[in-house]
């Protein structure tokens, strides 16, 4: 994914969202981490799977869940746990939308992996936005 994240303003204020990132292969996990910390938001922790997900979910505020996990497709019913139980913004990711498209549970939307650095960017931004407005 790499970072080349820009900003409209350096002085722009953004609340301090902790993102938890849900995801089974380490590369994109990490690559991930690193362009939410460069946008300036902290990472709440990084799961492989449904277990390590739901320990990290009252640490967070947005999630990034992939919808294959090392224990199976368990993304869709991470992903609605963490809405329904710990009001968690989330948004999926995966190779093929299709899969997530009617499973949606509340959550915020898909993106399409692999997923370029500005489309976590702006997926990131309207997560936050979303949660500003709610709250």
């Amino acid at each position: 994914m790499g970072t080349s994240v820009e900003y409209s303003s350096q002085n722009e204020i953004r609340p301090r969202h902790r993102v938890l990132i849900v995801e089974d292969e380490l590369f994109i996990a990490l690559d991930l981490e690193e362009t939410v910390k460069a946008m300036g938001f902290d990472v709440a922790g990084l799961a492989n799977g449904q277990d390590q997900a739901l320990q990290l979910a009252a640490l967070a505020d947005i999630a990034f869940v992939d919808v294959n996990l090392s224990d199976g497709p368990t993304g869709p019913e991470i992903g609605r746990r963490l809405v329904e139980e710990f009001g968690v913004t989330v948004v999926f990711m995966t190779g093929n939308p299709e899969a997530v498209a009617d499973r949606l549970n509340g959550a915020l939307g898909v993106v399409t992996k692999p997923a370029m650095p500005s489309t976590v960017e702006r997926t990131l931004k309207q997560a936050s936005e979303a949660r500003i407005s709610f709250n």
